[in-house]
């Protein structure tokens, strides 16, 4: 079944956002997706909300204009509802410094753990609730205004479905016994969305795939090409790519090294517009590159080492491997949703007593380190439950 022409309020005036408060200050839970603009500017930002809240759908405008820091701040309060909420609520956080208080429930994270293969929304719109939802908002520049009406109902049916997908999510999340799974893993969601981003290795930074092979000279040409390409994008707020994609950028590097001696006009085809004063710039970026001395030249990055091994830490390691890909067919589960290897291996390598033990060597949540402790009993071991107990809010003891 398609779904009807969804009816909704579209939000850009203060009015409206009074209205629209109103109807989420009585609301019991508040659906919320996001749209944003990352493959068309430089400085990502979210250019649109959605909200449906007691059966109505709203589209709130953040780019009219309005002061929203009271309306985040209500919204805070609720309990919300995503569908792979991570990169809505780290650019509600990092575009309004917005941190939910309520419960958050991720219809994605439910679907998950309860073992579904196909986990987009239209895939479990259609397969739970009957509803073939459309598709064509992927790759649409959302910061344009005005907003067609085929796209705003394109992005209203993101949140128009989802408090009855919930619904029924948490309806055999209770059944199978993984209600408390679900929101602890939300929970952890929320903590790891809020934190920000550390700041970027500046060595590593301009690393694009592809440099394997380059020398050290044709190193320097790829970074200083790229260090060129992101203040020419940053100055236009356009995306990087559409200043000059990776390939192409590796491609002039390599001319570049072959033909000392001429101008980077006379090189590989450049995009329409690198001319004038961008075109300058990069020449100028071309010319400091090849004066650069050999010893400033950068490295390719040596790789880590792996930590060494400590007694019995491989012997660990398969057998938790084995338990756990056990306990996850059992449960229906991929192995990586009980635990990933690298959580495996980690806890392997430390050793830990107990489940706080485990969560804190392999970031698990509690209830993923219980399910890995039926595979801790190794020789000298106690059986887990004597080493710790847990309390019913997931905490442990």
């Amino acid at each position: 079944m398609r779904p009807d022409g969804a009816r909704y309020r579209y939000i850009d005036t203060a009015g409206g956002l009074e209205t629209l408060g109103r109807k989420i200050a009585a609301a019991g839970r508040v659906a919320v997706d996001t749209e944003a603009d990352s493959l068309h500017s430089y400085f990502e930002k979210v250019c649109l909300i959605q909200l449906t809240a007691e059966g109505e759908n709203f589209v709130l405008d953040p780019l009219a204009g309005l002061e929203l820091t009271g309306f985040f701040r209500l919204l805070a309060e609720k309990n919300l509802i995503f569908h792979g909420g991570d990169y809505d609520l780290r650019m509600l956080a990092s575009g309004f410094g917005f941190r939910p208080r309520g419960e958050v429930f991720d219809t994605g994270i439910a679907a998950r753990l309860l073992g579904y293969r196909k986990l987009g929304l239209a895939a479990l719109a259609e397969e739970l609730l009957g509803v073939v939802l459309g598709k064509g908002g992927q790759k649409f520049n959302w910061a344009r205004r005005p907003l067609p009406e085929e796209k705003i109902v394109y992005a209203v049916n993101d949140t128009r479905y989802l408090e009855p997908l919930a619904d029924i999510l948490l309806d055999r999340l209770r059944e199978s016994g993984r209600e408390e799974w679900a929101r602890e893993s939300c929970r952890a969601l929320v903590r790891e969305t809020g934190r920000p981003k550390p700041d970027p290795d500046p060595d590593r930074v301009w690393r694009i795939k592809g440099l394997k092979d380059l020398s050290r000279e044709e190193l320097a040409l790829v970074r200083a090409l790229w260090h060129w390409r992101e203040e020419e994008a940053r100055r236009a707020d356009i995306p990087p790519f559409k200043v000059l994609g990776n390939q192409p950028l590796i491609a002039l590097a390599l001319w570049l090294r072959r033909h000392p001696d001429l101008p980077v006009t006379r090189g590989p085809k450049l995009p329409r517009t690198c001319r004038g004063e961008r075109l300058r710039k990069l020449s100028a970026a071309v010319a400091a590159a090849r004066q650069l001395p050999p010893g400033r030249r950068p490295f390719h990055p040596e790789r880590k080492p792996p930590p060494p091994r400590v007694p019995g830490e491989n012997e660990r390691y398969q057998l938790l491997r084995e338990r756990v890909a056990e306990t996850a067919r059992r449960l229906g589960l991929p192995a990586s949703v009980v635990a990933p290897q690298a959580a495996l291996r980690a806890i392997a390598r430390e050793n830990p007593a107990g489940i706080a033990g485990m969560m804190e060597a392999g970031g698990l949540t509690s209830w993923q380190a219980r399910l890995v402790a039926e595979g801790a009993s190794w020789e000298n071991r106690q059986p887990p439950e004597a080493v710790f107990r847990c309390r019913s809010d997931g905490g442990c003891l």
